[in-house]
């Protein structure tokens, strides 16, 4: 066939590629238990008093972490990569934010989502105007609450994720993540797993000559691809 790469996986009858799709799909359910088992252990994992009465600049004025549940019960805090000294937020964490879902339906199970970053709010409406997003995001500027929670250390910047519950005016945090575990609010990653070439990263077991990249490097944001 012209144009065909000469390291794709063969092409078979229609019969034994059900074959091997039945065999893969049974490990993918096998994985989606495990992943079911770890999901029950999260959820029984003890929790941690928040204390400090940190105080967030946002659009509606300034919030105590308590006001960012906006009445909810469950608390999911995204840390964006955004310092005071930049001027743009960071491609990464944009494009993980590109993926987040309508807030509706987490607000159907008592859960809210915020962005904070250590960016002072002009910055941060003004890149937020930009990107066209409607999440809820905060300033923590001159607050502990970026180091407290692991997203600044030494001075330098980590996204990740800080879970949060609440029991009457009482604040907990309950679980944290960072590296890949942020890749549970992005959804383009799971829709690249189910193609042949994947997410096209070096780290990828995939075919021989199948396109890839150093991880990250080909992100964008989303006004920033090649058209």
């Amino acid at each position: 066939m012209a144009g065909a790469h000469p390291t794709r996986p063969p092409v078979v009858t229609l019969a034994e590629w059900e074959e091997a799709l039945a065999e893969l799909t049974a490990k993918e359910k096998a994985l989606t238990r495990q992943g079911d088992a770890l999901s029950a252990e999260r959820r029984r994992l003890p929790m941690v008093a928040v204390e400090g009465g940190y105080r967030f600049e946002g659009q509606n004025g300034t919030a105590a972490l308590l006001d960012l549940f906006e009445g909810r019960r469950q608390l999911i805090v995204y840390h964006f990569m955004f310092a005071p000294e930049q001027e743009e937020g960071c491609e990464g964490c944009s494009w993980v934010v590109d993926a987040m879902s309508h807030p509706a339906h987490l607000h159907a199970r008592d859960t809210s989502l915020v962005l904070v970053s250590r960016a002072e709010l002009d910055k941060i409406e003004r890149y937020r105007r930009r990107m066209g997003w409607e999440v809820p995001w905060y300033s923590s500027f001159g607050t502990d609450f970026n180091a407290d929670m692991g997203a600044t250390v030494d001075g330098e910047e980590n996204h990740g994720v800080s879970v949060f519950f609440r029991d009457g005016s009482d604040v907990f945090r309950t679980y944290a993540t960072g590296d890949r575990g942020v890749e549970h609010l992005g959804s383009h990653w799971t829709y690249l797993d189910l193609t042949p070439f994947g997410r096209q990263e070096s780290w990828e077991d995939s075919p021989p000559g199948w396109p890839r990249t150093e991880p990250y490097t080909w992100i964008r944001r989303h006004d920033a691809y090649a058209t």
